[in-house]
């Protein structure tokens, strides 16, 4: 039991990500809580399972967001794999959209820094 409590989600959370839905005056027993937290570590150990196999047998060492999304649906989960490919997408943008932002900054900024440099240099000659 030690092991399985390494690599389980921190039973505060699923208390949480359970009060979500509730009704805000309804109470969640530790026991639920412990239940629900075993079943959603053997949940995601299952389809995180299925999509290392299918790495190793690609070759591959890292299980990606696409791996899970195909373990999910291989599994049965097809509901859960269109829902998190959705989520995968958006987030691959999100993602996209900040490199373009921090992009155009930094070129910004480096465009700024070498007009401040030709503005001292022009000084400079104006005063020798």
């Amino acid at each position: 039991m030690e092991g399985e409590q390494d690599r389980a989600l921190p039973i505060a959370n699923v208390g949480r990500i359970m009060k979500q839905i509730l009704p805000p005056s309804a109470k969640i027993s530790k026991e639920s809580k412990q239940v629900m937290q075993e079943c959603v570590t053997e949940f995601i150990s299952f389809v995180t399972s299925e999509a290392s196999d299918k790495c190793h047998k690609e070759n591959r060492k890292t299980v990606n967001g696409d791996d899970i999304c195909w373990a999910l649906s291989s599994l049965g989960f097809d509901n859960f794999a269109e829902a998190i490919g959705r989520y995968l997408h958006k987030y691959r943008q999100a993602e996209r959209e900040k490199l373009k932002i921090n992009h155009n900054d930094s070129a910004k900024e480096k465009y700024e820094e070498g007009a401040t440099r030709t503005t001292k240099r022009q000084k400079q000659t104006q005063i020798n």
